[in-house]
């Protein structure tokens, strides 16, 4: 078939398109969905406390996961900068993965116990006041609002019908564990976790 015949007709083009990046996902995708690896959890994993989860969600809602990206890629480069690049054991428990591409800020795989709590408190309340240069937005309401669990143990319930372990108990005393914290605080607490079971590679 002539490139020409193609160029012209947007039918052809659109068909042959879908192909192409069909047969790239096939080949992408089908290994991993058979791969021991990929569903076996690193050494130590346990599924995120109830404060951790909810600040997952907050960071998801924010939109966090549009400017930073949590997947190091084994390149020298990167893994010089943010650590020890990503492996699959350490985000079975992740649904959605927030794995990204996107960086207009940096990669956060790696950056829990990195800084300390003063520090992200300062940075999410005005990201100015540490890092002069940022173009990060700021999030004062999260020193505001508190955090409303009665739908924390719902969603452990969820989750652990995709394979996350979470107990009864987990689940029963979700809402406790979460009773009279800020949403800035479930944020810490989702951020220090991050990374933390595999240390940078000095």
């Amino acid at each position: 078939m002539q490139h020409d015949v193609v160029e012209k007709n947007i039918g052809i083009m659109i068909i042959l398109i879908i192909v192409a990046i069909s047969f790239g996902t096939l080949v992408e995708l089908v290994p991993l969905i058979f791969s021991d690896e990929s569903q076996q959890r690193i050494e130590g994993l346990e599924p995120l406390p109830a404060l951790a989860l909810e600040g997952r969600d907050i960071y998801i809602r924010e939109g966090c996961n549009t400017c930073h990206s949590q997947m190091i890629r084994p390149l020298r480069a990167e893994t010089e900068r943010y650590g020890h690049y990503s492996v699959t054991g350490e985000l079975v428990y992740n649904h959605p993965f927030l794995w990204g591409s996107k960086r207009t800020g940096p990669d956060l795989a790696r950056v829990g116990q990195r800084y300390s709590d003063d520090w992200h408190r300062a940075h999410l309340f005005n990201p100015r006041d540490v890092v002069p240069r940022s173009n990060m937005p700021a999030f004062p309401w999260l020193f505001e609002d508190e955090i409303d669990g009665t739908m924390t143990g719902r969603k452990m319930a969820a989750l652990r019908k995709v394979g996350v372990p979470y107990s009864d108990t987990d689940i029963a005393q979700a809402e406790a564990a979460v009773a009279g914290y800020h949403e800035i605080d479930a944020m810490v607490a989702y951020l220090q976790q991050l990374g933390t079971l595999l240390k940078a590679r000095r």
